[in-house]
């Protein structure tokens, strides 16, 4: 008996092994970093398209079709360019090209839009929002902009991407800015600063609706965690984080020095990026669980993270690394937000939309 326990011990480490050599050498992955990290080095030309659809392919292992990607993108570019030709545009100061694009761009992803087909007029229907596992937790790629062009169903992870995307492939650019469980889009324009755009429910809304949510601190605005506009190499750290989220289901049980490899290298360039932070802590504790169970100890008895931190010197430094994470974390301001909670605040945004929308806005926008 104890000879077939040995038997099966050994088969189930070696196969563990296996797992863990496989995952620290997926070409795919290593190959969607590098091709980030260039951007961010200036050794590659930026393009944040890309950089998403290697992450997407990484998790598919190669099998992505990004040519046909890439067509429903020209696609959609070359929709918004005849949208901007065919609008009349209200708004009329010196950047009124750019805003154009952004009104382009708005409208082909939540208008719907008659277009004329020889004698035939047809009904373009807009991308919407979808509210089955809005974060990814039963399905990943329900957050992939691939997922979003193939169903033209989306969240807030594939809705503002694409509409970077489209931007940046009219020329122009659109900064990502987080809130919590929430990407979003910022704009500036000479008329009237910076203002919102809500792809979720189409509306741009103040900056009261963010704050109404009720998660947002005061500290998490001022370290730029929440609501900063976000460059281009911070909007690649998001990508980073995408890859090493992706990493994680594609080899569960992995010894984390890829994704910490990935978080942190997003962490260099976006170090408030609470997302990561937490992603990073996260991978420590799941290392700190492995030192518990080697010796036997459960980590919801106190005595016992003492007695493991006593018997073994890289328990104590995890845990005192991990301690200094989750404090780093809250002192600048991350507050989680709960999932039902998030959900209600986001419909709000539709029911209440009177009190948040932005109606000067609305006005230079329409074509």
């Amino acid at each position: 008996m104890k000879r077939l326990l040995h038997i099966k011990l050994f088969t189930i480490l070696f196969i563990s092994s296996i797992t863990s050599i496989k995952a620290q050498n997926n070409q795919f992955y290593n190959d969607a970093y590098q091709t980030i990290d260039n951007m961010l080095n200036d050794k590659q030309q930026y393009s944040f398209k890309e950089a998403v659809f290697s992450v997407e392919n990484a998790y598919y292992q190669g099998k992505l079709d990004t040519d046909k990607l890439n067509q429903e993108v020209r696609f959609l570019k070359n929709f918004a360019t005849a949208v901007m030709q065919d609008m009349n545009l209200k708004y009329t100061d010196s950047d009124r090209d750019k805003v154009a694009k952004y009104a382009a761009i708005y409208s082909i992803m939540c208008q719907a839009l008659p277009v004329a087909v020889k004698d035939t007029v047809l009904q373009y229907k807009p991308f919407h929002y979808d509210f089955e596992d809005v974060f990814g937790h039963k399905d990943i790629t329900n957050l992939f902009v691939s997922k979003l062009l193939a169903t033209k169903k989306g969240n807030c992870n594939s809705l503002p991407y694409l509409y970077k995307i489209l931007a940046e492939e009219l020329g122009t650019t659109a900064n990502l800015a987080l809130a919590p469980n929430h990407v979003y889009i910022k704009h500036q324009i000479k008329s009237m600063g910076w203002f919102n755009t809500e792809l979720t429910s189409g509306i741009f809304p103040q900056d009261s609706w963010l704050m109404a949510s009720g998660y947002i601190h005061l500290d998490a605005i001022q370290n730029g965690v929440f609501m900063k506009a976000l460059n281009d190499k911070e909007s690649l750290a998001l990508c980073l984080f995408d890859l090493a989220q992706a990493y994680n289901r594609n080899f569960p049980g992995n010894d984390g020095e890829f994704v910490l490899k990935a978080v942190n290298r997003a962490i260099e360039v976006y170090p408030n990026f609470a997302k990561a932070l937490i992603l990073r802590a996260e991978t420590h504790k799941d290392r700190f669980t492995k030192l518990m169970d080697r010796h036997n100890l459960k980590t919801d008895n106190p005595e016992n993270l003492k007695l493991v931190q006593q018997q073994d010197p890289e328990a104590k430094e995890l845990f005192e690394l991990m301690k200094k994470e989750y404090g780093h974390i809250y002192e600048i301001g991350y507050r989680q937000m709960p999932e039902e909670m998030y959900l209600d605040w986001l419909v709000s945004l539709r029911t209440e939309k009177d009190k948040y929308e932005n109606k000067k806005l609305i006005n230079n926008f329409t074509k």
